[in-house]
């Protein structure tokens, strides 16, 4: 069976972004219908989707079906950190995260796709950088930051995911994108803004609160 990888199929891995971004704002709306002691549990399973989805990727794509539940239970997961910023720094923070988040990721994505270089060689900076900022955040866990260090990891996480904003959609332009590809490309999107939108978000709450 023959399998066409080309960037005719960019315009639907966009689609299936933003549709995915929807589903995640209705889970994230639900969210506030959810027990708090299942935010813990869907957690892990969030987690749980995620390694699946990318340790058997080269086996089987990824379907539709699984992204579009991936990200709603991610909207749903999402729901505690938009929800206490919301309360303490206000919701017109929100929305200015938000919104900053849509312009950087679009101007990201708009100067990844018209620029002639190949920005592949950035993937093992990328990721080595994302292993840094998953052991911080753990040893946050059994050892707060202060409010000066998350501001610090905060703008590092900014630039790691504006990072792979630029490197997933360079990475389509020069080696294009199978139609069996399309749900994978898009989950690798969504997270990238989710991430980015999350880093933001935590740097304007944390500025907010020094007012």
């Amino acid at each position: 069976m023959y399998t066409q990888t080309s960037t005719e199929f960019l315009p639907s891995v966009i689609r299936t972004f933003a549709l995915s971004l929807a589903i995640a704002f209705v889970g994230t709306m639900a969210g506030t219908f959810v027990p708090p002691a299942l935010f813990l549990p869907l957690a892990i399973l969030e987690f749980v989707l995620l390694m699946i989805a990318f340790f058997f990727r080269r086996k089987k794509a990824i379907s539709y079906t699984f992204l579009y539940v991936f990200t709603f239970i991610s909207g749903i997961t999402l729901y505690p950190i938009v929800s206490y910023y919301a309360m303490t720094a206000g919701a017109n923070v929100v929305l200015m995260a938000f919104g900053t988040t849509t312009v950087v990721f679009t101007g990201v994505a708009i100067y990844a796709t018209v620029s002639k270089r190949n920005f592949s060689f950035l993937g093992g900076f990328l990721l080595a950088a994302l292993l840094a900022l998953v052991a911080i955040s753990i040893f946050n866990i059994f050892m707060p930051l202060s409010s000066t260090g998350m501001l610090a990891f905060s703008f590092i996480g900014v630039l790691v995911f504006s990072g792979y904003v630029l490197f997933d959609f360079n990475r389509m332009k020069h080696y294009g994108v199978s139609a069996e590809e399309v749900p994978l490309m898009a989950l690798n999107l969504y997270l990238d803004f989710i991430n980015l939108f999350v880093s933001i978000l935590r740097i304007f709450g944390i500025l907010s609160s020094r007012d």
